[in-house]
């Protein structure tokens, strides 16, 4: 059975993937690793990929964790990646995310006061149902304040132009965080929120099952 590796979004943990059904692969949940100071996301990326070990690696990333996988695998052309409701490039951001990085007000509020704001954010994104609510309060209350500040910081600087030609990318038409007319996708999950791994997870593990295979093949 196949390796997959897999990269949460931002905030988030492997329970993120539970919703899931991987069992046409043996899935490996790569754990986040502190950021330095000032360090970069390329430059994150490139630290986080030395815990990957398999040489020519299936690699799958969600939101952050897709831009992650974006920036390894333009340093590793071995590598497939696959992206869910995240952007390969900086243009694929909505122009009002990118005007926060002209006016860096989340530099100037406290790591506690951010992780409130993202969880007001993704209360609103709206996970459905009892089950997802609870799990999304888990990862809520496991989230590293401090981690999600650097990250917000070191995506909206992201300067990314060159999509790699090893990335597959999924996206959802109902993605309002990066809404899906902004990005340009290889497969589309109609109705897929910016939580689709959660709420279209049916319909998602089938076809990673069916790019995972043709990759494997």
């Amino acid at each position: 059975m196949k390796k997959v590796y897999f990269i949460s979004g931002l905030g988030a943990n492997k329970k993120a993937f539970q919703f899931l059904d991987l069992s046409f692969c043996e899935p490996v949940f790569v754990e986040w690793i502190m950021p330095l100071r000032r360090e970069t996301l390329p430059e994150y990326a490139a630290r986080l990929k030395m815990n990957i070990a398999s040489p020519h690696p299936i690699v799958v990333g969600v939101s952050f964790g897709g831009m992650l996988v974006s920036e390894m695998a333009k340093k590793d052309p071995q590598m497939h990646g696959i992206i869910i409701s995240s952007n390969k490039i900086s243009a694929e951001f909505p122009a009002y995310l990118r005007v926060w990085k002209n006016f860096p007000v989340y530099n100037w509020v406290s790591p506690k006061l951010i992780k409130l704001t993202s969880a007001l954010t993704r209360r609103v994104m709206g996970p459905k149902g009892a089950t997802q609510q609870k799990v999304f309060r888990e990862i809520l209350e496991e989230t590293d304040p401090a981690f999600t500040a650097w990250a917000v910081d070191a995506i909206l600087k992201w300067e990314n132009k060159t999509i790699p030609q090893n990335v597959v990318h999924i996206h959802g038409t109902a993605d309002r965080l990066l809404p899906y007319k902004y990005v340009s996708s290889s497969f589309t999950i109609d109705g897929g929120s910016h939580l689709m791994i959660m709420d279209k997870a049916y319909e998602l593990s089938t076809l990673l099952k069916q790019i995972v295979d043709k990759l494997t093949n």
